[in-house]
């Protein structure tokens, strides 16, 4: 039942989150006021449910380290879509004609701070975290990143190909980055660092949203495989490789640091043989 008010609180507060942003869309300042509003409110909406439905402390959540997780992982995601762009670009599908709209690209921080925040608490928050502790980090892994491809399907220029990748990419990565620092704060940082260097400063399409323009004026071209199409770089093969990289990364630590989980079963038959 605990799953279910979890679910509930984080689901309500990101559909009130997600309506608030909608609302301010034409102006970017406000934007960027209801999204950070949204982002703070959805986390402690979180700890407030987790809290009192699991009667302990909700550590993945904590103050302590969080800004500097969420600054590495702002870094990475950055340097990581800059490093697809870069490539895209190589091949001459990715070209920059100029400046864009800084204001557009404030607003865009409003809109992809709300966004990365409730998602995560979603998916990575209450989804994976149930699920691992029944059925251990692998089988917690491929479901939760299936229902997260399966997630972006809903957007405008959604595709079967860009929702795949997702699943491929960015939901192994954001849940190996949970196990491996057993804090939500670090995939926060990603999924952001990701999003708005997406948006925000490259000025691509993110996950078929049809999205405005941020501080360059650019454009995508070429083969689906490549460019990713309607449904941005996120479908790109460049994206594929390079979140696979840093998803063994994170699992070699998360291993290293014996973070792994292991069936509840398992463990259970662990703690018999100990006794």
């Amino acid at each position: 039942m605990r799953v279910v008010w979890q679910l509930l609180a984080v689901v309500v507060v990101s559909l009130v989150a997600g309506q608030s942003v909608a609302a301010a869309e034409d102006n970017p300042w406000a934007t960027l006021g209801v999204g950070l509003v949204a982002a703070v409110l959805s986390v402690y909406v979180y700890a407030w449910v987790v809290g009192r439905t699991e009667k302990r402390a909700v550590t993945e959540v904590a103050r302590e380290g969080a800004v500097g997780a969420v600054g590495r992982g702002v870094l990475l995601g950055t340097l990581v879509f800059a490093a697809v762009v870069a490539n895209i670009a190589f091949v001459g599908h990715y070209e920059v004609d100029g400046w864009g709209s800084y204001t557009g690209a404030v607003g865009l921080a409003g809109f992809m701070a709300g966004a990365s925040v409730t998602e995560e608490l979603l998916f990575r928050g209450v989804l994976f975290r149930t699920m691992e502790d029944r059925f251990g980090t692998w089988g917690a892994l491929v479901p939760t990143s299936v229902l997260f491809g399966a997630w972006h399907l809903a957007n405008p220029d959604a595709s079967l190909w860009g929702a795949a990748v997702i699943a491929l990419s960015a939901g192994p990565v954001l849940g190996a980055a949970y196990v491996a620092t057993r804090s939500l704060w670090m995939p926060i940082g990603l999924h952001f660092g990701w999003n708005f260097a997406a948006s925000g400063v490259f000025s691509t399409e993110v996950s078929g949203n049809d999205t405005q323009q941020g501080l360059l004026d650019a454009s995508t071209s070429g083969p689906t495989l490549i460019s990713g199409g309607a449904f941005g770089p996120e479908a790109s093969l460049y994206t594929l490789v390079f979140w696979a990289l840093v998803t063994v990364g994170f699992l070699w630590l998360a291993r290293r640091r014996g973070q792994l989980m292991p069936r509840r079963s398992k463990r259970a038959d662990a703690v018999a043989l100990s006794q």
